[in-house]
């Protein structure tokens, strides 16, 4: 089992000084990874419900710092060695496939292929209509746009012709350094599952029924050819902080689970030595 930070350029690691004490006490404990939030723009008055909250409301305001991810990742791989570093995830549709590809494949090349990057759909209209991204037709252009920058990163001189993205002959450098960029699909719903059973690396449930989800992940990948077994699955078990997290662990692995998150929010205040707590009760055994 791998362990991950999420939430992790949020609360008191949004600065440099914060993002550097969390990222070195991470990779220090034993953290295979540290996973980012995303948000470009803060709605006052959204009316948009966030499906991880029972209020439907995010946490924090719109005076909450959330630094861009691409950015803040690069801070933490100037100040690690190994530990992998990820979104989690990145509003795709939010963003041109072009430009993109290159941001991500420059932050992969200068980390020697760290890089894991989640993608999703989306859930705050509000943001989409203040950045004129239509709303209607996310899934779509989330599916080709991974495709555009995948095309991108695998060879030069490509042509592209998509319902949303067409061009001819060009070439974007640096590459990732493994060839690509491992892309995993964020979201809890059975059309999510199925996204990353027909085109992820890797597939990142952050709540829901994680053994349910998974499995149909792996039947849609088996169903296309593809194998089932190659797709990363990143999960949460509520059980990790209680009493017996060997059977959180445990319970998780039968699912399908190979990566467990963590929020960062557990290791506010005294970070290297509460990360150093969890490894000791839970990552060494």
């Amino acid at each position: 089992m791998k362990f991950g930070v999420a939430f992790a350029n949020t609360v008191t690691f949004t600065t440099g000084k914060g993002a550097a004490t969390l990222a070195k006490a991470a990779e220090a404990a034993g953290f295979e990874s540290l996973w980012t939030v995303e948000h470009i723009l803060y709605p006052e008055g959204y009316e948009s419900t966030y499906p991880y909250a029972p209020d439907g409301k995010m946490p924090g305001s719109g005076d909450s710092p959330i630094p861009d991810p691409l950015i803040w990742l690069a801070y933490v791989a100037a100040n690690t060695t190994t530990l992998k570093v990820a979104t989690g995830i990145s509003l795709l549709p939010e963003r041109h496939p072009v430009m993109y590809a290159k941001e991500v494949a420059t932050l992969d090349s200068m980390s020697n292929g760290r890089l894991m990057l989640g993608i999703g759909i989306g859930w705050l209209r509000e943001e989409f209509d203040a950045l004129d991204v239509p709303w209607e037709g996310r899934t779509r252009r989330t599916e080709e746009y991974a495709d555009v920058m995948r095309e991108l990163w695998k060879a030069d001189g490509v042509s592209y012709n998509g319902e949303f993205i067409n061009f001819e002959n060009i070439s974007s450098n640096p590459k990732p350094t493994n060839g690509s960029v491992p892309i995993h699909i964020g979201g809890h719903s059975e059309a999510a599952a199925k996204r990353a059973g027909r085109m992820g690396d890797g597939f990142f449930p952050a709540k829901g029924n994680m053994a349910e989800l998974i499995d149909i992940a792996k039947q849609t990948a088996a169903d296309a050819g593809r194998d089932p077994e190659a797709i990363d699955m990143t999960g949460v078990h509520p059980g990790i902080f209680g009493a017996d997290p060997a059977a959180a662990v445990e319970e998780a692995t039968s699912w399908g689970v190979d990566r467990l998150v963590v929020p960062a929010f557990m290791f506010i205040g005294d970070t290297e030595q509460k990360m150093a707590d969890f490894a000791a009760k839970v990552i060494a055994a």
